[in-house]
């Protein structure tokens, strides 16, 4: 039923919560998982405020560098496991790259945890589970992750 699932990160403790489900899933189906991880551009104000923002070279290559050390090695946990585990990092915005990978990837299954933010903190940081369920044409299985 499921050959590929997608499994969004974002390096927190509460987004890996959904990992136990996946690793169920990749078994009974023999599915391969790919874990995927959206570095945010963060731009930064320069000067006052009718000055521009400047992209952080050094920060992103820091964030990078530590997506796939993150990534690598929750892959090679998955493959000691029997699991067959891949990884990628891309740049953009978390719901629409996400999407993108799925598509691309020809996904089977998008899994992932939600945070469970409600109120203002949803309406400020948004909600990516949200917007994956509104604008996904695949199955997807979301967990809402406890408290940290």
């Amino acid at each position: 039923m499921y050959k590929k699932i997608l499994v969004p990160l974002d390096g927190s403790a509460r987004a890996e919560a959904i990992l136990p489900y996946v690793e169920d899933l990749a078994r009974a189906y023999r599915a391969n998982v790919l874990l995927l991880r959206v570095l945010e551009l963060e731009p930064f104000l320069l000067g006052s405020p009718a000055a521009y923002y400047q992209f952080d070279l050094k920060r992103y290559q820091l964030r990078a560098e530590e997506a796939e050390t993150y990534l690598g090695d929750l892959c090679a946990k998955l493959r000691q496991r029997g699991i067959k585990a891949t990884m990628q990092i891309v740049d953009g915005t978390p719901v629409p790259e996400i999407l993108n990978v799925a598509a691309r990837e020809a996904i089977d299954l998008i899994a992932m945890a939600s945070h469970g933010r409600t109120g203002l903190d949803r309406a400020i940081y948004g909600s990516v589970a949200a917007g994956i369920l509104h604008g996904t044409d695949r199955p997807l299985l979301i967990i809402r992750s406890a408290k940290a």
